[in-house]
């Protein structure tokens, strides 16, 4: 072990400038026996580093090469399995355990006694020993000595010591000297135990001749003491001297630290002073203004705005802590309190007068409004106001509740100003939507109320009642029992819708630039957010009774300033959502055909003033009016199925076609000229599939009634009307209808010609009836001419009863028969006409060809040939 420990020093410890102290021969626990060494190091340059290093025999040589080093600091614990029984096995725990076993219980010991020393002697860290005898620590530390681990003999830890190069060489000389050195040990050690004996004589001789030297040397040190007795005593006095000037440069010292003291006081007190003038000294020009200032010219208005926010930042300047206790601090805020005061008073007293000025001047402007449906022009007002808008902040933040009470009394004046207006603006529009003021009473328009007045029973009385001719004399099923839309025509309608548009036209552009005007001049912010009516939402509350209180006056709190803003706008504008509504109630008893005009027209301010704002009082309360006018719409279209459910038909004349369905396409046209672009086109498609629906159900119910005519030219004839219209005017949403419609009038087409087709060759189908129906039972088509009912002899018979002069009269008195049936309105003739032609020539082959394979070769032929057929059908129809 001697040979390999110093092999390692050599080759692996020397080169790094490190020692080995000692070595322990290892094998990792539970694994295969592949040996290494643990070595205990520590470098030979200052700060010393121990370090625990896995050395193992390389795979390709004799020689050993360095594995892993682990620092001895990095050491946590020792465990020695056991510390009552001996055991080879050994833990160390660095950033992780690793489990060892030795070649040899004592070379494990010796390893962790090293380890405890260089742990004692340079680091001085709490390893923890654990299953580690005590004796064997213990015997590490010398008996009988108080001396530490730090300042102990290095050779006690230090097990091994390198020779250096003249060591090495005076021993191989002394043993070259000594041959028998190797051979005998015992003799060797004689022969230098002896001459050590002749070196310690002769040290001691030399030590006994040098005594004259060292009573010299003793002789010089004690006079070398009386130097330094000497020299103490002269310290001892300089530094008596320099006591007495240590304490006056401490009073020097003192003093010149309490001059800084007030130097520096003194320039506190003067900054803090600095800072009360500057911050807390209101200019004469500021204060002036504030109590003298004038507030109707600009200039004034400037001056008092600067006063003012002057006074405000000198009430809300941040005083520093002792400041408010300061009896000059105390008296400029009190007097700056009453500056503000003062100004708040005379501010708000200006202004009141300016609100109800304002009520005056504009009463003056109405009379010239009064015959033009126009609205007036607040912008002058709005542009002279918003001067004072910065002294209404500060009004605000001062003292809100003077702000509060300017808001209430604008609110008030102006509301009174507005609903004057806005009364005298929907009276105009309704004397123009009824043309006189005389035509306005008779729609139950009273004076300057702008009510609407009278019951539904005397408005339909205006309603044209038939109970003759429905063609001639119906009214309209749009009108909701209210006017007949024969009295009223398309400019009629354009009118209103103008008058309409121009209304909503005036209204909008005047709420906004309230609403613009209140947010800049009261100070309140516009947030956007979709809390207002949308257009999805009308559908949501049509149906829910909308109920609305004005209040007289804001109230107290508010959630936000936006509900602020959406308040004042309503207690300001309260009238104009029940003069809209009143406005819609006329226009619907006018004409229903309005209601159509209104929910295009409403729905497009609506999208609009959403796009705006949808919070904005604007968007609310069209938004509000709009379900209104919905509800009008969807009265309209519930009020028509109803007078189509109810409808009656004359048991006298002929039917043709239906009223409702002529209604229908008058509807669709009128209803596809207004929708075209229209946001709210979704509805009108809803109402278009609910009409259609009642149409066919009251066309088809109408012809199961119908007496004088057959009930399939009734549906013919209206189906063929409600395809062509839907033809027309090419609705998307009805195209499945357009469908049903073309294929009822088609099968009842062909129904009606088939059924009329029996009339002039009745014995001869009801002969060639018979035919088939033998055939049918399975007689052979050959055998037929031997039953005695359908011989050829019959059958001559049947075919001589019509003659060409037989036929021509017969169709010509169906032509007759059809002609009476028809409506000269649908101009179906020619095509009924045809078709039964066509279906005539059809049974006319259809016998021939039953002759033909019944009665082969008996050379039996109809009197007449198909173009005998198509020259009578001709001079027929040209007769005609």
């Amino acid at each position: 072990m001697t040979a390999i420990k110093h092999a390692l020093q050599r080759d692996i410890f020397t080169p790094n400038d490190e020692r080995l102290l000692s070595i322990v021969n290892v094998c990792k626990a539970g694994k295969k026996k592949r040996n290494c060494f643990l070595c205990a190091t520590v470098t030979t340059e200052r700060p010393v580093q121990v370090n625990v290093v896995k050395v193992k025999k390389s795979d390709k040589g004799d020689f050993y090469k360095r594995q892993t080093a682990w620092a001895l600091r990095d050491l946590a614990v020792v465990d020695a399995k056991d510390a009552a029984k001996e055991s080879p096995e050994f833990d160390l725990h660095f950033d992780k355990v690793y489990k060892w076993v030795a070649s040899s219980t004592v070379e494990k010991n010796t390893f962790i006694s090293c380890i405890w020393k260089l742990n004692q002697r340079y680091l001085r860290k709490k390893i923890d020993f654990i299953n580690v005898s005590s004796q064997l620590l213990e015997e590490s530390v010398p008996s009988g000595e108080n001396q530490s681990v730090a300042g102990g003999d290095e050779e006690a830890v230090d097990e091994y010591q390198e020779l250096n190069a003249r060591e090495e060489q005076d021993i191989e000389i002394m043993m070259e000297g000594c041959e028998y050195a190797i051979a005998n040990a015992e003799a060797f050690a004689e022969k230098l135990s002896r001459e050590l004996q002749v070196l310690d004589g002769a040290n001691i001789q030399s030590i006994m001749a040098s005594e004259k030297q060292v009573n010299i040397l003793m002789k010089l040190l004690d006079e070398a003491l009386k130097e330094v007795d000497q020299i103490e005593l002269k310290l001892s006095s300089y530094e008596e001297m320099l006591q007495s000037v240590k304490e006056q440069m401490d009073q020097i010292s003192e003093s010149n630290h309490l001059i800084h003291l007030s130097n520096t006081n003194n320039v506190k007190l003067l900054s803090e002073i600095e800072f009360l003038v500057n911050h807390m000294d209101l200019a004469k020009g500021h204060i002036k203004a504030l109590q003298e200032g004038d507030l109707t010219s600009s200039r004034g208005i400037e001056a008092c705005t600067n006063a003012a926010d002057a006074l405000l930042q000198c009430m809300n300047v941040a005083l520093r802590p002792g400041h408010d206790m300061l009896h000059a601090v105390k008296q400029q805020q009190q007097r700056f309190s009453d500056l503000r005061e003062q100004f708040a008073r005379r501010l708000a007293s200006h202004l009141n007068s300016v609100f109800v000025q304002q009520g005056h001047d504009q009463s003056s402007t109405l009379a010239q409004h009064s015959a033009e449906l126009t609205l007036p022009n607040h912008h002058p007002f709005h542009r002279d106001l918003l001067r004072y808008a910065k002294l209404m902040e500060w009004l605000k933040n001062t003292d809100y509740g003077k702000y509060e009470g300017l808001t209430k009394n604008y609110m008030d004046y102006l509301s009174r100003l507005y609903e004057r207006e806005i009364k005298d603006f929907f009276e105009v529009a309704k004397i123009k939507m009824t043309g006189t003021t005389r035509e306005g009473k008779k729609f139950g328009l009273h004076g300057s109320s702008g009510k609407l007045t009278g019951s539904t029973s005397s408005l339909n009385k205006l309603s044209v009642q038939s109970s003759g001719n429905r063609r001639s004399q119906s009214s309209s099923l749009l009108d909701m029992g209210n006017m007949s839309a024969s009295d009223l025509d398309v400019a009629d309608r354009t009118k209103f819708d103008k008058i309409f548009e121009q209304v909503l036209s005036e209204l909008e552009p005047l709420c906004l630039a309230e609403q613009d005007f209140i947010s800049k001049f009261f100070k309140l912010q516009q947030h956007q957010s979709t809390s207002g009516t949308t257009m999805n939402e009308v559908e949501e509350m049509d149906g829910i009774a909308l109920s609305r209180s004005h209040t007289s006056g804001v109230p107290q709190t508010v959630s936000s300033e936006k509900d602020m803003i959406r308040q004042m706008m309503t207690k300001i504008f309260r009238c104009i959502e029940p003069e809209l509504n009143n406005l819609i109630a006329l226009g619907d008893k006018i004409d229903s055909f309005n209601s159509l005009y209104m929910l295009v027209k409403m729905s497009h301010h609506v999208w609009t003033a959403q796009n705006v704002d949808p919070a904005s009082f604007l968007s609310t309360t069209l938004g509000n009016v709009l379900v209104t006018v919905k509800r009008n719409f969807d009265k309209c279209i519930s009020n028509q199925m109803k007078q189509m459910d109810e409808v009656k038909i004359s048991k006298k004349s002929k039917v043709g076609i239906l009223p409702f369905v002529a209604e229908f396409e008058e509807f669709a046209a009128l209803a596809e000229s207004i929708f075209k672009n229209a946001e709210r086109r979704g509805d009108l498609d809803k109402a278009y599939i609910k009409l259609i629906r009642a149409v066919f159900d009251s066309v088809e119910k109408v012809a199961n009634e119908s007496q004088k005519t057959p009930r399939d030219v009734v549906m013919m004839e209206n189906f063929h009307h409600i395809f062509a219209t839907l033809s027309r005017l090419k609705i998307s949403c009805l195209e499945a209808e357009k469908k049903e419609a073309k294929q009822k009038y088609t099968d009842h087409l062909q129904s009606y010609v088939i059924y009329s087709l029996g009339q002039p060759l009745e014995k001869l189908n009801h002969f060639f009836e018979g035919v088939e129906a033998r055939v049918a039972q399975g007689i052979r088509e050959e055998e037929v001419s031997y039953q005695l009912a359908f011989n050829k002899q019959e059958l001559r018979k049947v075919i001589k009863e019509y003659p060409g002069k037989e036929v021509k009269k017969g169709l010509d008195n169906l032509y007759k028969k059809v002609d009476k049936h028809l409506c000269e309105e649908e101009n179906l003739l020619q095509v009924v006409w045809h078709s039964m032609q066509d279906e005539f020539i059809r049974q006319y082959k259809h016998f021939e060809g039953l002759i033909a394979r019944c009665y082969p070769g008996s050379g039996i032929t109809m009197e007449f040939t198909i173009q005998d057929i198509l020259d009578y059908c001709s001079s027929i129809a040209q007769s005609h």
